[in-house]
């Protein structure tokens, strides 16, 4: 069992490290050319520090990141796991844990966007029991403009 926790200030370097690694795993060729190249390490590492109330980190035994979670309101709105802990369950605990927090700020169900092309995430959200409640062209402000992303809006009743 991985140690569950909210976030500290000390965890969002390597949250920062682990998002940019898997936002390009799961997006790139998803999403338009121009905000791939605007999704830059150094971009991860300024926008981590803000989030630090909304994350959720899942730590080894060895106290190392394996993946984090963030909720907004009701969107899981980020989740991500490191390369070596794929497949390991990791993802579903941090999942479980958002529906909780969505559950517990009193809403009746959860949302989250994934990116269309990206199957792996399609496959594992409704293996955990999300639907896909149609297209969502989600929006994203990076470099001075607007991005629209082609995704597909998932839902959990909670």
């Amino acid at each position: 069992m991985n140690l569950i926790r909210p976030a500290t200030g000390a965890d969002m370097a390597a949250v920062a490290d682990l998002w940019h690694e898997g936002w390009h795993a799961g997006h790139a060729g998803h999403v338009p050319d121009g905000l791939t190249a605007l999704r830059t390490l150094e971009a991860f590492h300024a926008r981590t520090p803000t989030r630090v109330a909304d994350t959720t980190v899942a730590l080894d035994e060895a106290d190392e990141l394996m993946g984090f979670v963030t909720v907004v309101g009701d969107e899981v709105e980020q989740l991500f796991v490191g390369p070596d802990a794929r497949g390991s369950g990791v993802a579903a605990q941090l999942l479980a844990e958002a529906e909780g927090q969505v559950a517990a700020a009193g809403h009746p169900e959860a949302w989250l966007a994934v990116v269309e092309g990206n199957a792996r995430a399609r496959r594992f959200y409704e293996k955990c029991g999300w639907r896909d409640n149609g297209e969502l062209p989600y929006e994203v402000i990076a470099g001075g403009r607007t991005w629209t992303s082609p995704c597909r809006r998932y839902v959990k009743e909670v």
